[in-house]
């Protein structure tokens, strides 16, 4: 039996990827905040749950320490992470920090406890939800966007590193999931100036076109099982249809386009 260890299990994209991979025969160390308060995983046979705040460093070092203990674990899902959203002028310190120590810096660090275990077994994947967000941007999600580009680029360098010890790393980059992200995992800043921009932007969104967390949890699972070397899998109509017209238009012209459909209509 496969083991996989889910950062951010809690909820949405986490949650269903642990249903969907205990479902397929996989035990799941499923981690999150306050696993006391877990009412469905918990229930669930081959599920075991971890508590796990990704900003806390001694916190990482002793539930990455209980996962491995447990037994080899063969996928490490880094998934725990939100959007900051809202003027970069009126966003602010304790924001900042709150998003570079969730998105960036938890991944990296989950990442780094583990590789001495998969480097000793010379196997293993680590997967990561980016997010289309990491490939094209929107208005004011700056330092949300800061945050995944610098998830896209850390993946692709380390994926030559880890490839020289038989190691594995992906991305997962979904675009909008249902009733998740704008309404559950999104941190706002406001400012008065801005304000009727931003509402033409959340006007924009379209929720119909957003994908169910659990047709993600199935391209985590794709990634997870397909044997590719392959670092990059964009995932939902949307993302996929915002990541073709970049790479066809260019960036300049993608840019501008962007800003009519969010700023402008």
């Amino acid at each position: 039996m496969k083991t996989i260890f889910i950062t951010g299990a809690s909820t949405g994209l986490g949650k269903a990827t642990a249903k969907l991979f205990a479902a397929k025969g996989w035990k799941v160390i499923a981690t999150m905040r306050k696993p006391e308060e877990e009412q469905e995983l918990n229930l669930i046979d081959n599920i075991s749950l971890l508590p796990l705040d990704v900003t806390n460093l001694a916190q990482i070092a002793e539930t990455t320490q209980k996962a491995i203990a447990s037994g080899d674990i063969d996928v490490v899902f880094n998934n725990a992470g939100y959007g900051l959203m809202g003027p970069l002028e009126s966003t602010s310190d304790a924001q900042l920090v709150r998003q570079l120590d969730t998105n960036i810096l938890g991944v990296i660090r989950v990442t780094q406890a583990f590789i001495p275990h998969f480097r000793k077994k010379q196997s293993g994947l680590f997967i990561s939800t980016t997010s289309i967000g990491g490939l094209v941007t929107f208005p004011f999600s700056s330092v949300y966007h800061a945050t995944k580009w610098a998830l896209e680029g850390w993946s692709e360098s380390m994926a030559f590193e880890l490839k020289k010890i038989g190691v594995g790393i992906k991305t997962v980059s979904p675009g909008g999931i249902k009733t998740d992200f704008l309404r559950r995992s999104a941190d706002m800043s406001s400012h008065p100036v801005y304000e009727k921009w931003i509402g033409k932007l959340f006007a924009a969104f379209n929720e119909d076109h957003f994908s169910s967390a659990a047709l993600i949890a199935a391209v985590v699972y794709e990634a997870a099982t397909d044997g590719k070397e392959q670092l990059r899998y964009v995932a939902g109509e949307d993302a996929k249809a915002f990541y073709a017209q970049r790479l066809e238009l260019g960036d300049e012209a993608f840019r501008k386009q962007m800003a009519q459909i969010f700023l402008e209509n």
